[in-house]
């Protein structure tokens, strides 16, 4: 009797790291050069310094197109051939999180080293039945480690019927009263109804003023700085347009008013009874920030194939489901999509435009949502507070990526 994919990976687990795997070859400036004309990232400190971007640390040890035999040692590719024989046949990648102790120097040759730590399931999916395995790999250079990543993928059996389109986010319902309110929030203000006769300010809008009855609805654009007066994190039912947990927050403004809207930017343990906010406009509506936060200016990047395929290239990524059509969609997709290597580079990218040439990046941490296809639009958009950006890039109807850039100091 063969053993099931639980025995099958507690006997990969209990094997331990795997021997250190040497990449094909050394850091070099072709392969460096390839990568971020494929991402778009003119930062020169690369080129002027001789170092790789730190996102490309496992582009130097991928399998490539035909792997070698040592390879087998891999746990990854290990659990993942268990996998394919039990009907698992499809794989996608979920999220990662990278950490760089420093950058690679061209001419160094890197080793990696990986071990399996979990395999969950089965678990019912969007895109079917699968199993999610988890790795950690440490990257070195002559014994000097310099890079660990965890990695999770979930394998998995294509579903029978499709997955349900994911919801776009929430839309306001715009009437005679509120028309003026939804307005500012396409003009990037925040508009408080004024009463004409008294000069009272209310929340939510309304025809009448509730102090002296008037019938003449005015409104003051407000400063948008307020404090948390009593907060919500929501769990479930998920929210259309939204990844869970949500953090709702019922806000002070310094004009005496209080509003409700999302808060964002601040990890659910971290929010704070009476801590400084101010507004911000996103997905249509207003949102919350903490004080202390400095916004990202949005940047817009039109997906093509072209962009597909050659940033998985640049990645040394040969999965068929970023290159084939007609296999992505056997495997059940709609078409090719962007690969982890690339949504990676992009988020280092974004926030390295927007720091400079010399901010020096010690982490990358993501999780994928729903993949980005070609022909699609990926609009990022960030925070930062101290050395830490949150990044958020999303396609025209639902969340690509959220994650976690580290700032050295």
């Amino acid at each position: 009797m063969s053993e099931t994919i639980e025995e099958a990976a507690e006997r990969i687990a209990a094997a331990g790291a795997s021997p250190a795997r040497p990449a094909r070859d050394p850091v070099n400036r072709p392969a460096i050069r390839d990568w971020l004309a494929a991402i778009g990232d003119r930062n020169p400190v690369y080129e002027r310094d001789g170092v790789a971007p730190p996102a490309m640390v496992q582009v130097w040890t991928m399998r490539g197109l035909r792997p070698d035999q040592e390879d087998e040692l891999d746990p990854l590719r290990a659990m993942s051939a268990v996998l394919d024989d039990a009907g698992y046949g499809s794989v996608v990648a979920t999220d990662c999180g990278q950490t760089y102790h420093r950058y690679l120097r061209e001419g160094e040759t890197v080793a990696v080293s990986s071990r399996l730590t979990a395999v969950a399931g089965p678990k019912r999916t969007a895109l079917g039945e699968g199993w999610f395995v988890t790795t950690e790999s440490t990257w070195s250079v002559d014994g000097e480690p310099v890079a660990e990543m965890r990695f999770r993928v979930l394998k998995y059996r294509p579903s029978a019927t499709p997955a349900t389109p994911k919801s776009e986010p929430i839309r306001p319902v715009i009437g005679p009263d509120t028309a003026f309110f939804w307005a500012g929030v396409e003009a990037g203000e925040l508009r408080i109804q004024r009463c004409g006769e008294c000069g009272n300010l209310r929340h939510p809008p309304g025809p009448a003023c509730p102090r002296c009855g008037a019938l003449k609805p005015e409104y003051a654009v407000a400063s948008g700085a307020g404090r948390i007066h009593s907060f919500v994190v929501h769990h479930h039912p998920p929210l259309p347009g939204r990844r869970s947990p949500v953090v709702v927050a019922l806000v002070d403004l310094d004009e005496g008013v209080r509003m409700v809207g999302e808060l964002r930017g601040v990890r659910p343990g971290e929010v704070r009874i009476g801590a400084e906010v101010r507004a911000d406009f996103a997905d249509g509506l207003p949102v919350w920030r903490p004080a202390e936060l400095v916004v990202l200016p949005p940047w817009e990047l039109a997906v093509t194939p072209t962009v597909v395929i050659s940033t998985a290239l640049a990645t040394r990524d040969f999965q068929d489901v970023h290159h084939d059509r007609d296999a992505a969609v056997r495997r059940g997709g709609k078409d090719i999509f962007l690969n982890i290597l690339t949504t990676t580079g992009l988020v280092q990218r974004y926030v390295t435009d927007w720091a400079g040439p010399e901010a020096t990046v010690r982490g990358v941490e993501i999780r994928l949502g729903a993949p980005c296809h070609p022909y699609d639009t990926l609009t990022f958009s960030g925070s930062a507070r101290g050395g830490e950006v949150a990044v958020t890039g999303r396609t025209r109807t639902a969340e690509h990526v959220s994650g976690t850039v580290r700032l050295a100091p």
